[in-house]
C-alpha cells in the first residue's frame, strides 16, 4: 500500500486532524465515514481523482485514526436503540466545522465535497450550513437521519452489537468478517488489500477506536432527523447508492436525493456499503463527470 505523508491541522476548536493532501487543480474533500480513517479511501480511487485533475485531501475524523480522541460520553445500547444521545454528545454539526476549519488551515475558500456513509451525513451538513464553501456535493450510500429509511437490517444490528475485539489479530478478523458482509458482490474487495489496510487502521487508532466509533455513533443519534435541513442545500449534487447495501439500506439514498431540490441519485449494481479498489473506476467517473457538468453546464 503507498501512503501519502500526513500532515496535522490544528484546528481553534483544540481538535486535530490528521491528513493528507495530493495532486494539483481543484480541490475535492473526501469525508470518511463511521468508524474509518483516510485509509479507508482505496489508493486507486484517489490516484484516478488525481489522474483527472483534481487535488485530493483525506482526513481523520475526530475519534478516528490519528486525529483527537474526546474523553466524552458514549452512548449505551438502550440509548443506541431508543435514539437517543446521551448528555454531553457532539453532533454532525460539530464534525462539519471540522472539515470546515480543515479548509481554513488549507486556505480553501471552496471544494467539491464528497462524503461515504457518515461522511456523507457531515458533507450534507456542510452544504446546506455554509453553502459558500460547497462548490459541490457528492453523497455515498449516506442518508437523511429519519427512522423510516436508511435503516440496518436484522442481521447487520446483531453483527453490529457484537463486543469489540480485544488485540490486533481479532480486529482484523473481526473486520475481515464484516467486511465480507458489507461489502456487496458487485465489486468485491482484494482479501491481501483489506487485510492490509485493517492491519494500518489499528495500528493508526488501536483500541481507542471503539470508542472514538461509538461517539461519532452518538453524533448521527443527536443530529436526528435532518431532511428539513436538507431542503435547504442548493449546491449541485449527487446521491450514490448502491442497490445491495445491508448497513444503510437504499431507501436511504432514495431520501437523501429526494430531500435536496434537483439532486440526481445514481444506483450502482452490485455495490454494498463498501469502496473498494474494484469501484474506484466507476465512482471516480461519476464524480469527475458530476463535477464538469457542474462547471460547464452547456
Amino acid at each position: 500500500m503507498i501512503c501519502a505523508e500526513e500532515q496535522f491541522a490544528d484546528l481553534p476548536s483544540g481538535i486535530r486532524l490528521c491528513y493528507t493532501d495530493e495532486g494539483k487543480g481543484v480541490p475535492i474533500l473526501l469525508i470518511i465515514g463511521l468508524g474509518f480513517q483516510l485509509v479507508h479511501w482505496p489508493r486507486a480511487f484517489i490516484d484516478a481523482l488525481i489522474a483527472a485533475g483534481y487535488r485530493v485531501i483525506t482526513f481523520d475524523n475526530r475519534d478516528s485514526g490519528r486525529s483527537t480522541y474526546l474523553d466524552g460520553p458514549v452512548p449505551n445500547l438502550r440509548q443506541k436503540l431508543f435514539r437517543r444521545a446521551p448528555p454531553g454528545a457532539y453532533d454532525l454539526g460539530d464534525m462539519a466545522l471540522d472539515s470546515v476549519a480543515l479548509m481554513d488551515h488549507l486556505r480553501l475558500d471552496q471544494a467539491h465535497i464528497v462524503g461515504m456513509s457518515m461522511g456523507g451525513m457531515i458533507a450534507q451538513t456542510i452544504a446546506a450550513r455554509h453553502p459558500e464553501r460547497v462548490a459541490s456535493l457528492t453523497s455515498i450510500f449516506s442518508s437523511t437521519g429519519a427512522k423510516k429509511v436508511g435503516q440496518p437490517g436484522l442481521r447487520m444490528m446483531l453483527e453490529l452489537s457484537r463486543k469489540p475485539a480485544t488485540d490486533r489479530t481479532a480486529f482484523i478478523e473481526r473486520r475481515m468478517v464484516l467486511s465480507r458482509f458489507i461489502g456487496g458482490k458487485g465489486f468485491p474487495a482484494d482479501p491481501e488489500e483489506a487485510r492490509e489496510t485493517f492491519a494500518l487502521s489499528f495500528d493508526r487508532g488501536g483500541l481507542a477506536q471503539f470508542a472514538g466509533t461509538g461517539r461519532q455513533i452518538g453524533a448521527i443519534i443527536a443530529s436526528g432527523d435532518r431532511t428539513a435541513e436538507l431542503a435547504k442545500i442548493h449546491a449541485p449534487t449527487l446521491v450514490i447508492h448502491g442497490d445491495r447495501d445491508p448497513l444503510v439500506h437504499p431507501s436511504g439514498g432514495r431520501a437523501t436525493a429526494w430531500a435536496i431540490n434537483g439532486a440526481r441519485h445514481e444506483t450502482i449494481t452490485g455495490m454494498g456499503h463498501e469502496i473498494t479498489a474494484a469501484l474506484a473506476p466507476r465512482l471516480s467517473a461519476l464524480i469527475t463527470t458530476h463535477i464538469r457538468e457542474m462547471e460547464d453546464p452547456t
